[in-house]
């Protein structure tokens, strides 16, 4: 293990697990008694705060519930979780019963082994161990583009945001054809979530522009710096 220079004040990070792969490196960094990830050197999550993942998921179902005016456990859907990460969103979505289906998109073996086998397990709290869980090691931009199956809500979280991409080929999610993708995943009325470290007005406009409708952003106040937020539209019925 390699360690790391502390920062702002926080424990020194030990690197507990480095990989190469088709997308570069990733690692696994211990902050502590908190895990973060970093992909190419840029980090992308931590085990801090799991709030706004936690939201990710919620505010689809809850805008799911506010179209159809049923609450009731009868009543399940289907979500495709984008980005397994530290797991609070699938631990989140697990953890209800409303979910009939969860399929999680993650293209970092890496990441699912760290959660199967390694550390990260304790956050995702066991949930791809239930049986309407799916894990899918490939890519999310290809998965979209070629899948055949549709969902009752997207729920994504692979970048920092439309406007901080983590590799340039994600960049191609947020822009007309990969917003075009995104719509034929989701049946009518579906609900696309996606989670950014800061609001983005330009990606509202292209949500609008792909043909997306109630278009909103949901903020969550984090201690340091702008709010994290959840970008959430509808595909049209």
């Amino acid at each position: 293990m390699s360690v790391l220079p502390s920062r702002q004040g926080l424990p020194e990070a030990e690197v507990i697990d480095r990989r190469e792969g088709p997308y570069g490196e990733v690692a696994l960094r211990r902050r502590g008694e908190q895990y973060e990830i970093i992909a190419n050197g840029c980090f992308l999550m931590d085990t801090a705060d799991g709030r706004s993942e936690r939201l990710l998921i919620q505010a689809a179902l809850d805008s799911l519930d506010g179209s159809t005016g049923s609450t009731g456990p009868s009543v399940l859907t289907s979500v495709l979780i984008g980005g397994l990460g530290v797991g609070f969103s699938l631990a989140h979505a697990a953890a209800s019963g409303r979910w009939g289906r969860i399929a999680v998109v993650e293209r970092e073996g890496a990441i699912i082994d760290w959660h199967r086998t390694g550390p990260l397990g304790a956050f995702s709290a066991g949930a791809l161990d239930d049986p309407r869980v799916e894990v899918l090691h490939t890519d999310l931009v290809a998965y979209l583009a070629s899948a055949e199956e549709r969902y009752d809500a997207l729920c994504l979280d692979i970048d920092n945001g439309p406007d901080w991409t983590v590799t340039e080929e994600n960049d191609a999610l947020y822009g007309p054809v990969g917003l075009a993708n995104a719509a034929d995943r989701l049946r009518p009325g579906g609900i696309l979530a996606v989670w950014s470290a800061q609001p983005s007005g330009a990606f509202e406009q292209a949500l609008r522009d792909a043909g997306f409708t109630d278009v909103r952003t949901e903020e969550i106040a984090v201690e340091r710096g702008v709010p994290d937020v959840v970008h959430l539209a509808r595909r049209a019925g």
